[in-house]
């Protein structure tokens, strides 16, 4: 039987204590319900475009903006507000 030296146990237990704080942590994961809601909403504010049919969808957006819509209604859980800007935001008729 060999000996181990105790400064080479002592050297292990750190880098194992080191790897174990800096292992990557993991994400949580959407679920598949606001995965579904979000691209839903996605595809009714972006419409894809049809081949052959110049009257469905728009050209409205790019890919980058498709998906920031995407993944801000991700990090609202699948709540987006989509009232345009100039909209007035209280719902009383003014007389």
């Amino acid at each position: 039987m060999s000996k181990v030296p105790v400064r080479d146990i002592r050297r292990l237990l750190g880098l194992a204590c080191l790897f174990a704080l800096i292992a990557p942590t993991t994400a949580s994961a959407i679920t598949a319900e606001v995965a579904r809601t979000c691209d839903a909403a996605a595809a009714k504010a972006f419409p894809p475009k049809q081949v052959g049919n110049p009257a469905a969808g728009s050209s409205k957006g790019s890919a980058k903006e498709r998906r920031d819509y995407f993944n801000k209604c991700v990090a609202n859980n699948g709540k987006v507000d989509d009232a345009p800007a100039d909209a007035p935001q209280d719902s009383k008729a003014k007389n």
